[in-house]
């Protein structure tokens, strides 16, 4: 009878969802935990469909269908039993401020990363990854960026505020090292140079290409890219397929499969990731929650490589 209440192993539809069942934190500098995740629920920087600032709650609420599976397949390990995981809830601004996100949102990760921890940021619309890069450079230093997308985001025209800029900004402000950074997945216009990268300097592995290679080329390719430079990821879920990703706001035909991303993902573990987030899972567009499920997943396999680093990671304090 003592546990009627206070049992945390819940069936799939009770209570608040967090992500993969993780203890709610509202403090989470105050707790004993290696990463932080935080809902951003913004969409206000969005160019085409509007949602994504749903996309937090349905992530969460699809991580339960993967919380009961303990060792992830084909991990040999319960990323759980290495890592203290815990959900903070969504950060809270004025609704329609961007100048006040911006601000609250690079505060709160600077936040987090002076007491320890690193951060799983799920979106939300993809500008959220300038902001949590400016505390993450701030503490790491310059970073080398893996980015899977659709689209390049470093168009150079809009406002300050748009999911389209924030790596043209981002390298500008020395943020990241354009020449260290991939992305995987382009299948929309972009500038192309002789040697493969972008003319905005980033290594490039296009959609076309990603399709036709194997997985084992494009992470030694990644890998070969990255260097030794402190790593973060970001995963905009229009990288898939529609096919496999429907609820999005900008859906570009031609994608990866969830498959093969995951393989990519995996492939990465050993890395020096330091932070990451998903983003763009915009669940008015969604079919049989497919969309808020491969979100889930891939944050769920970050996870994994963020627990596969080394362990001799070095941060520079703010």
């Amino acid at each position: 009878m003592n546990d009627l209440f206070t049992k945390t192993d819940y069936s799939l539809y009770s209570n608040a969802m967090t992500f993969m069942r993780r203890a709610l934190v509202k403090d989470p500098m105050s707790d004993n935990a290696n990463v932080v995740v935080l809902g951003v629920p913004l969409d206000m920087a969005t160019s085409g469909r509007p949602g994504a600032r749903l996309g937090p709650d349905a992530i969460r609420r699809a991580s339960v269908n993967l919380a009961w599976e303990g060792n992830k397949f084909p991990w040999g390990f319960n990323v759980f039993d290495k890592t203290n995981v815990i959900d903070c809830g969504d950060l809270v601004f004025d609704c329609g401020d961007a100048e006040d996100l911006t601000y609250r949102l690079e505060l709160a990760t600077a936040e987090i990363l002076k007491s320890g921890k690193t951060m799983l940021a799920l979106g939300g619309d993809h500008f959220i990854t300038l902001p949590i890069l400016r505390a993450y450079a701030k503490h790491h230093g310059e970073m080398a960026l893996i980015h899977f997308d659709a689209h390049t985001d470093t168009y150079a025209n809009g406002s300050r505020y748009d999911h389209g800029t924030m790596f043209y900004h981002a390298p500008n402000e020395g943020l990241i090292s354009a020449k260290h950074s991939v992305q995987v997945g382009i299948r929309t216009d972009y500038e192309r140079t002789e040697n493969g990268n972008a003319e905005h300097g980033f290594h490039v592995i296009n959609a076309m290409q990603a399709n036709d290679m194997s997985v084992e080329d494009i992470v030694d390719q990644i890998k070969t890219t990255i260097g030794d430079k402190p790593v973060y990821i970001t995963f905009d879920i229009d990288c898939l397929d529609p096919a496999y990703a429907p609820g999005t706001g900008t859906p570009v035909c031609g994608g990866l499969s969830t498959d093969k991303a995951l393989k990519i993902l995996r492939g990465l573990a050993g890395i020096n990731v330091v932070g990451m987030d998903v983003v763009e899972v915009a669940p008015p567009y969604d079919h049989s929650d497919v969309t808020a499920l491969a979100g889930a997943t891939v944050a769920l396999e970050m996870l994994y490589v963020w627990a596969s680093r080394p362990v001799d990671t070095h941060a520079i304090e703010s």
